[in-house]
């Protein structure tokens, strides 16, 4: 199943995407919290406009270097545990949103995730009931200054910038992580592709690992690593995540007014 958050006149609502008949099925409610009862009501998807799928209350997790390669392009190894940072819920977009370059950076730079939509509380899971605590998975850009992560030495500045964690543009509660593939493409040339079975800390590891840091919450959000190959994004760039089973997240991206 796949859950869409969308604005259709003037009203913001949570459906299911109904791929064959081109709609969305409206639900009464968040069905994070509310289940999946329906309205009754259907709207066409060329009359929704699809927002982020889920606005964390509480907080976005996300994981470095959880792929060899972009380990090793970013100068490093893999590290041996999953290396978790934060991003502030106020860097949060949906699809079709900008990413706005601030001017304290000149390398702002594309990464393409998947994230994890954490569904009830979570504190210490095993890796053998991480299932149990996921509501689904979305796409994530985990947008990034690079040269402000290199000037301060840790991430909280370079990571938490408004518009630096595009999300969307659904939530699907079930996904192949076994055969699932990740690419970013920016203005239509690719740039990153990916394998979530090459992941070094699987996503049953890394809910697992942040439960025992911090409690989880519904809607919480866990990015888990982008594959090599980021780089950087500029004034008028068109950033496209695909992941299969998904769909596209697809954001411009523009200079701060």
């Amino acid at each position: 199943m796949k859950v869409a958050r969308f604005a259709h006149g003037e009203s913001i609502s949570f459906g299911i995407v109904d791929e064959e008949e081109h709609e969305l099925v409206v639900l009464k409610s968040d069905p994070l919290f509310a289940g999946y009862d329906t309205t009754g009501e259907r709207v066409p998807f060329g009359e929704a406009r699809l927002l982020a799928p889920v606005i964390p209350r509480s907080k976005v997790v996300a994981v470095g270097k959880n792929y060899r390669e972009h380990a090793e392009e970013m100068g490093g190894e893999a590290p041996a545990e999953p290396l978790l940072f934060l991003k502030p819920n106020t860097s949060v977009i949906g699809p079709g949103d900008a990413v706005v370059l601030p001017p304290e950076s000149e390398q702002v730079e594309h990464e393409g995730e998947l994230a994890v939509v954490i569904g009830r509380v979570a504190r210490r899971v095993s890796e053998a009931d991480a299932a149990s605590v996921i509501f689904g998975y979305t796409i994530a850009n985990d947008v990034t200054a690079r040269d402000l992560q290199r000037r301060d030495g840790q991430w909280t500045r370079a990571k938490g910038f408004d518009t630096f964690c595009p999300l969307g543009p659904v939530i699907a509660t079930e996904l192949d992580l076994e055969h699932g593939v990740i690419e970013t493409s920016v203005n239509g040339e690719r740039r990153q592709h990916g394998r979530f079975a090459d992941m070094v800390h699987s996503v049953p590891a890394i809910v697992a690992y942040a439960s025992n840091v911090f409690t989880l919450l519904p809607g919480d959000v866990i990015l888990t690593g982008t594959p090599a190959g980021v780089g950087p994004i500029v004034d008028g760039d068109r950033v496209e995540v695909t992941v299969s089973g998904l769909g596209t997240l697809a954001n411009p991206v523009r200079v701060a007014p």
